[in-house]
This record gives C-alpha cells, structure tokens and sequence, in this order.
C-alpha cells in the first residue's frame, strides 16, 4: 500500500510539473481558454522565448485603433480584417517573424497566411498582448513607453492583468 501511495504521489508530481512545463502563459485559467480557443495551427512562442530571441521581426495583427493605443517596441502593424501581403513585402522570407494580436487567435491566422506565402520561420505569439503585459514586459505607443493595453473589448479585458485597460 505504502509503495502505491509513492508511485501515485511520483505520477501525479511529473503530470503536473510536465503540464507546467509546457504552459506558454502563467495564469492557468487564460491557458485552458487559449488552448480551446487556438488551432495550435502554427508555432507557438511564448513571452520567454521572445525575449531571448535576437531582434525579430514583430508584427502585429490587431486593428489599427488597437495598435495605436500600445504596441510592442519596434512592432511593424499589418492589421487582420485588411491584412495584405504587401505589408510584409520589405521582410525576407527567411527573416525570425512574430506575429501577436491581443491573445493569440488572429495572429494564429495571420501566421498561417505568412507560412503558406514562403515565411519560413514565423511563429504566434502565445497569449498575445495580454500575456506580454501581465508579464510585465514594456509597450510603447507614438509618445513612447505607456502602461495603456487595448483590451479589445471588456469580456476579453478580464485576461488583462496588468496595466490600464482601455476599450476605444
């Protein structure tokens, strides 16, 4: 029984220490919803990797008026709704590309179309925005660093931990 009881208490630790290991976003809740809500279609970055990366290309997939508000420093906006190639035009193709929207999801399309057009190292990153703010990394707007986060709108707000939500 005793032997039992350790190997169950050994089971249980791995299963949980593994499932840590692989969760791209701290909170547990907003992983469970990012890993319903996403296709995991594409490779996936989390706010770790990005920052050990050496200067990638990042861009961002959210709406203008989004992008406007706060941005990741030297974000190159390409919008989704009107996402055009031509945007992209001036990255090889070769080029380490992010690509980030508020939690994942449109940039997870964004990536996609990116990959089938000859991008051959483009990843989404996970958790978008949101999880680079509750992280606590810097955004940056026209006028510089801000603590502003476009939160899209308030049922998508309660992932924003961090930082001061805005909705217009």
């Amino acid at each position: 029984m005793y032997i039992r009881a350790l190997l169950m208490a050994f089971i249980l630790t791995t299963s949980t220490t593994a499932c840590s290991a692989q969760r791209k976003v701290d909170s547990g809740t907003y992983n469970l919803m990012l890993k319903t809500l996403l296709k995991h279609s594409v490779p996936e970055v989390s706010v770790s990797d990005v920052l050990a990366m050496d200067s990638p290309v990042l861009l961002d997939s959210r709406e203008l008026e989004e992008y406007d508000v706060s941005h990741l420093q030297d974000a190159v906006w390409v919008g989704y709704d009107d996402f055009d190639m031509s945007r992209v035009a001036d990255v090889p193709k070769s080029a380490k590309i992010v690509v980030y929207c508020s939690v994942g999801a449109r940039s997870e399309k964004i990536s996609k179309r990116l990959i089938e057009a000859g991008y051959t190292d483009v990843s989404n990153l996970y958790g978008g925005i949101f999880e680079w703010v509750n992280r606590e990394q810097p955004i940056y707007n026209a006028e510089g660093r801000t603590d502003r986060v476009h939160a899209y709108n308030r049922t998508w707000g309660v992932w924003v931990k961090r930082g001061q939500k805005v909705y217009e």
